[in-house]
């Protein structure tokens, strides 16, 4: 899955809280506020000196204009590419199609045909382990694409727990069928 720092849907979900610490934490320093609604922060780094424009809250009308321009003037300054800064704001992503294998099948619950899978795919052009819970007809696909090794397409929400992606709201299971 390609996704470009463009992709407004990403970018309204980073929360200025998770940006404050990401600086916090990488080397750059607050230096003043903008007027009431954002913050000034300097990074000195090989390159040169830096220089981001924080915006306080997502209200803005600019917020999403100025997140892409942090994110790209981040990646400049720490010789990463825009997509790997992205990834570490990735935290809560509706609505996502996901394509990849079925690499892991948990051991069934009890109660009703149900359990967990873990699908590998491409996400932000690294391939990423993707837990999901999947339920009756929807689990026997993810065991039928296990055992042929054919890739899955699954729609749902993806969110980040402590470094572990998990598909919530799974749906629109599909096998791929390959020729």
């Amino acid at each position: 899955m390609k996704v470009t720092v463009q992709d407004a849907e990403i970018i309204k979900n980073i929360e200025p809280q998770q940006l404050t610490e990401y600086l916090q934490s990488h080397g750059w320093h607050e230096d003043r506020p903008f007027l009431d609604n954002a913050t000034i922060w300097h990074k000195q780094a090989e390159k040169g000196e830096f220089e981001i424009l924080l915006p306080n809250t997502k209200d803005l009308g600019d917020y999403l204009p100025r997140i892409r321009e942090l994110i790209e003037t981040i990646a400049d300054s720490e010789n990463l590419s825009r997509l790997e800064i992205l990834s570490e704001f990735l935290k809560n992503y509706p609505h996502l199609t996901i394509q990849g294998f079925v690499t892991q099948i948990a051991t069934p619950n009890a109660d009703k045909f149900s359990g967990e899978i873990t699908i590998v795919c491409p996400v932000f052009d690294k391939l990423r382990k993707i837990k999901t819970e999947l339920l009756d007809h929807d689990y026997i696909l993810a065991i039928k694409a296990y055992q042929e090794r054919l890739p899955v397409n699954c729609t749902g929400d993806l969110v980040k727990e402590n470094e572990t992606f998990i598909l919530k709201n799974p749906r629109d299971i599909q096998i791929e069928n390959i020729s």
